[in-house]
């Protein structure tokens, strides 16, 4: 016998009424969902203001640290100075202080002469050396001027003649032979051919070169067989120099007219003799070369057997004097954005002071205002200080 197996109906109405029921779940599910990343994207921060708050955290600790290092600075120099920089000092006191203009200069004289013939020839013979002191007219030099002899042996001759004819017809006059006319004639011939002669010697002492002023021979630029000409394109022929009226002379720019006046004291430096000599300014040109910018100043030296023409040395002008100045190296004074400082020491500390500098000569500096009398001014070492760093006095 087949057993029967019992199944229970289908309910379909149940199936259809779960259905709605699951679905509703679901919905609910995903709209928590949603509303929690709906809330949490609302509370997170954007990256921008992550990395703002992030560098003010670390800007406020920066601070903090930079405080602790610097109070761990004073401690540490408090109780360990450290090492003070060495430097040399000098007190200044007031003193005279004169500036100076220099400029090169060249000793010259008034009467420095080149003696030339005054027609050009062969120079025949020289008549005189270097050093060899000469008188003026005296013949230095002749240039062959035989073509000029010549006329006048030749104008000798006739002028005897001439000459004894006048004196005869004067004889003859005395004696009341002849007529005026032949007398006058006879003076005007003779006369003529004297006036003749005379300019042919005149001539013949053009081939000559003598010397203009009295001096000293200083240089011979010619020899025997050389042609002599006129002016010497201005250095061929025998220098004559007087040493009786020597002088130096130099030029200034035209920055400085006004500033010197004649008078005014005068320093000549002649290196070559290691010597000086103070004088005084003897004439200021007034008027600016047009080319070069410059006027000329002179100083008189009269006569002095250690100075040469052409002899070279350094013209100082004092033009400016304070009895009672503050001076310093000009070396130690300091261009800052500040102003010009020195530094001074006090105590063992170095300070920068403000100054005021006049005018400057000589390697020094006039100090018009920032240092008085006594301050110890910092000479060596200044040039690495900073104000109130540690020094030494060396």
């Amino acid at each position: 016998m087949q057993k029967q197996t019992s199944r229970t109906p289908l309910d379909n109405s149940n199936f259809f009424q779960q259905k709605p029921h699951a679905t509703y779940y679901m919905k609910r599910a995903v709209y928590l969902v949603l509303t929690t990343i709906i809330l949490a994207s609302c509370g997170e921060k954007t990256s921008t203001e992550k990395s703002a708050e992030k560098l003010g955290k670390l800007k406020k600790e920066r601070a903090e640290l930079d405080k602790k290092i610097a109070d761990l600075e004073k401690q540490v120099n408090k109780n360990n100075p450290g090492k003070a920089t060495a430097v040399s000092i000098t007190t200044v006191a007031q003193q005279p202080f004169t500036a100076y203009i220099q400029v090169q200069a060249q000793v010259t004289g008034d009467e420095n002469v080149l003696a030339t013939p005054q027609s050009p020839g062969i120079v025949k013979n020289i008549l005189v050396k270097v050093g060899q002191r000469v008188s003026k007219g005296q013949t230095l030099a002749t240039l062959d001027a035989a073509a000029v002899q010549q006329q006048i042996l030749a104008m000798d001759a006739q002028l005897g003649l001439a000459k004894t004819l006048y004196e005869k017809q004067q004889k003859l006059w005395a004696q009341n032979i002849g007529t005026q006319v032949q007398l006058l004639q006879s003076k005007a011939n003779y006369e003529n051919l004297l006036s003749q002669k005379h300019a042919l010697v005149a001539q013949r002492e053009m081939y000559l070169i003598t010397a203009p002023i009295s001096g000293v021979v200083d240089g011979i630029d010619l020899k025997e067989g050389d042609m002599a000409t006129p002016g010497g394109n201005g250095t061929h022929g025998i220098r004559v120099v007087s040493k009786d009226k020597l002088k130096a002379t130099a030029n200034l720019g035209e920055n400085y007219l006004g500033k010197v006046q004649s008078g005014d004291p005068v320093l000549l430096v002649f290196p070559d003799l290691n010597d000086s000599l103070k004088t005084h300014l003897s004439y200021v040109s007034q008027a600016v070369d047009p080319v070069s910018r410059a006027f000329g100043v002179e100083v008189r030296l009269g006569s002095n057997n250690r100075l040469h023409p052409s002899m070279s040395c350094k013209m100082k002008i004092a033009n400016y004097e304070n009895k009672d100045a503050i001076i310093v190296p000009i070396s130690v004074v300091q261009r800052t954005g500040s102003g010009d400082i020195v530094y001074v020491a006090e105590g063992n500390k170095a300070r920068a002071v403000v100054v005021q500098v006049g005018r400057i000569s000589n390697g020094n500096a006039e100090i018009l205002s920032g240092l008085k009398a006594g301050d110890k001014v910092i000479t060596a070492g200044y040039e690495d200080l900073d104000n109130g760093e540690l020094i030494t006095v060396q």
